[in-house]
């Protein structure tokens, strides 16, 4: 008998377990749902539909594919997408210069500490801060940057203001803000790489240039992936630093109007535009989606996982 109720009360705690644990997983799953699943599926309905206010249900009528038309006959639409590709050749840069001084700090030099402290910073400081401090940087009148090449008001560079040095500006902005994160990825990864490996290297004969393309390239290729990965994501959904540093604009010439920021302008901005923003957005969804799968195709040609 008193077996029958101590197996009784185990399984009642058991319950009560599974039941604690239940609800507590589920918060992050109905968190999901209701602004993840539910707002994915109304933008979706949305694309296909003329939204005349802030609401699906506000009067709204399916008009098929009538605003992928107009989003893809829109010329700045187009001027976005390269705009956004412009702005992205500062990943790859970024990727570079992490591998770099990554592999330049895990070398027993002094100061190391201090230099990996510094180099972490702008991972840790906001994106909002750090477009305002590059912008009192590049400022054509009271900026750092003019003051610093002795140049005054009169031939000062318009550095924010110029088509021809717009971009440069935001790529510089991009690269400062975005090797943080590479290069506390790689210093992980580079402790990683087995060091018989360059120790047989060294045996074999091979220089310094020779064990970094032959070994720590390969070792580092998965998290070369995933930082590419991640960084053309990103980058195809660039709307900070230029919303930041042009304000309600989009810079000279439409130079910093990015693919966001054509979604955004297109749903807030513009009036009864709501469904055409939200065809935009299905158009870059689709966009991200079929680079990143050729980048997980090409993937297998270059990443090694041994």
């Amino acid at each position: 008998m008193n077996l029958e109720k101590l197996n009784k009360k185990r399984k009642n705690a058991g319950m009560g377990e599974n039941l604690s644990g239940l609800m507590m997983g589920s918060i992050p799953v109905i968190g999901f749902i209701l602004f993840g699943i539910i707002p994915l599926i109304l933008a979706i309905a949305m694309a296909f539909m003329y939204v005349p206010g802030k609401g699906i249900l506000e009067g709204s009528e399916f008009v098929g594919l009538q605003n992928f038309k107009s989003v893809l006959g829109d010329h700045m639409f187009w001027q976005s997408i390269v705009n956004t590709l412009r702005m992205a050749i500062a990943m790859p840069i970024c990727i570079v210069i992490s591998l770099i001084i990554a592999f330049l700090l895990t070398k027993n030099i002094k100061g190391r500490n201090f230099f990996r402290g510094v180099y972490f910073v702008p991972y840790v400081c906001c994106a909002v801060a750090v477009a305002l401090m590059w912008e009192l940087i590049f400022n054509q009148n009271h900026g750092i940057l003019n003051s610093w090449l002795g140049l005054t008001r009169e031939n000062a560079i318009p550095w924010l203001t110029d088509s021809s040095t717009y971009t440069l500006c935001l790529n510089i902005i991009g690269i400062w803000g975005g090797t943080a994160y590479g290069i506390v990825l790689y210093g992980a990864a580079l402790t990683n790489v087995n060091r018989s490996l360059y120790e047989a290297a060294e045996v074999d004969g091979a220089n310094a240039f020779e064990s970094f393309f032959k070994i720590t390239l390969p070792s580092v290729s998965p998290t070369s992936f995933y930082l590419l990965t991640t960084g053309l994501i990103g980058a195809l959904q660039e709307f900070t630093r230029p919303q930041i540093i042009s304000g309600n604009g989009a810079g000279p010439n439409n130079d910093g109007l990015t693919i966001v920021f054509y979604i955004y302008r297109r749903a807030f901005v513009y009036n009864n535009q709501m469904g055409e923003a939200a065809a935009a957005a299905f158009i870059l969804s689709i966009m991200i989606l079929i680079i990143t799968v050729i980048n997980f195709v090409v993937s297998k040609r270059w990443v090694s996982y041994d």
